[in-house]
């Protein structure tokens, strides 16, 4: 799992220097937002793109995504990312979800039957997307990792789920009530996790984004900006991670794959075809690769690939450029 990062294991000792690159929350405003997140409280009644473009013309950047489409009627957690960041919003998708929604049985159900479906819904489970989804229909294994009931009123109950991305709550909802054999609806829904981000760690409001953007412009102080719009490394930490030279990361933004003589340091339990975040010794995210050897191999080890790259984050230029070019271009 991507999240059981373990201790650093150093490989040599180097230091960064100052003159390039931009530790992650000291970067110019400008650059700042080349590399943004913003865990965004998505309200009910526009759609994801919608606001994932009043986003983008608020702050005036010109490209700008989003990670799990949340239907018009859907509320709750929408990562947002600006720029370079956006190349890394598929990491979202490696961790489970989760959503808290009111469901109506159209009959009484005894609690213990109720308790006893959600159990037979735990596990692997199989859906074909809605019409009205926006993916090809076809039949596809989620799983389901956990139903809770928080609350229930008469027939209407408040419940969270854990799930795998790409779960279809409402499908899920219909399906339980079919096996209650009375029916069921989903009346309301709210996504309140993405993989390692959740309510707790606060969201981010339209409204409180449109008055920091207006106390940047207006008055020149960027404090509340900063702190809604979060460098991307700040919500990558569980993640596992490589350290490189600051002779290696133009490479790396060119395309070479990460060769062990270009390694600081390491999570000390990476396995062989994990994904891994390079970062540059100030901390910035240079890109994401999948390792070809595991922590103990590449510490064992002097020479070899460690990590091929899979998504490069990080312009070239901002490091110089202290490799020769070559039709297969390696790191050291």
């Amino acid at each position: 799992m991507f999240y059981d990062v373990g201790e650093w294991l150093v490989l040599s000792e180097d230091v960064t220097n100052e003159s390039y690159g931009f530790y992650p929350d000291k970067r110019p405003i400008e650059v700042h937002f080349k590399y943004g997140f913003i865990p965004l409280d998505k309200p009910r009644g526009p759609s994801s793109h919608e606001v994932v473009s009043w986003v983008r013309k608020m702050l005036g950047e010109e490209k700008a995504g989003h990670s799990g489409t949340l239907d018009p009627g859907v509320s709750g957690l929408l990562p947002i990312a600006l720029g370079n960041a956006t190349k890394a919003l598929g990491l979202f998708l490696l961790g489970p979800k989760e959503y808290v929604t009111v469901v109506r049985v159209h009959n009484d159900v005894l609690q213990e039957k109720l308790e006893r479906v959600f159990t037979e819904f735990i596990g692997p489970i199989y859906q074909r997307p809605p019409q009205k989804s926006s993916v090809k229909r076809v039949i596809r294994p989620r799983t389901i990792y956990g139903i809770q009931m928080i609350e229930k009123f008469g027939r209407l109950m408040v419940l969270r789920i854990k799930c795998e991305a790409g779960t279809y709550i409402r499908k899920l909802v219909y399906d339980i009530g079919e096996v209650l054999g009375v029916g069921a609806t989903m009346v309301e829904l709210r996504r309140t996790k993405v993989s390692n981000l959740d309510e707790e760690h606060g969201l981010v409001r339209l409204h409180d984004l449109s008055e920091a953007v207006h106390q940047w412009k207006e008055c020149g102080d960027e404090s509340l900006l900063r702190e809604l719009v979060k460098p991307i490394e700040s919500v990558l930490q569980p993640f596992k991670k490589i350290v490189v030279r600051d002779s290696t990361v133009d490479a790396l933004c060119h395309g070479a794959q990460l060769a062990i003589p270009g390694i600081v340091k390491l999570s000390s339990r990476i396995n062989t075809n994990d994904v891994v975040l390079i970062m540059t010794l100030k901390g910035e995210l240079v890109a994401i690769g999948k390792a070809v050897l595991g922590s103990d191999e590449i510490e064992e080890n002097v020479k070899g690939i460690a990590v091929k790259i899979e998504r490069v984050i990080m312009n070239s230029g901002i490091y110089p450029k202290l490799w020769k070019s070559s039709k297969t271009r390696v790191t050291s």
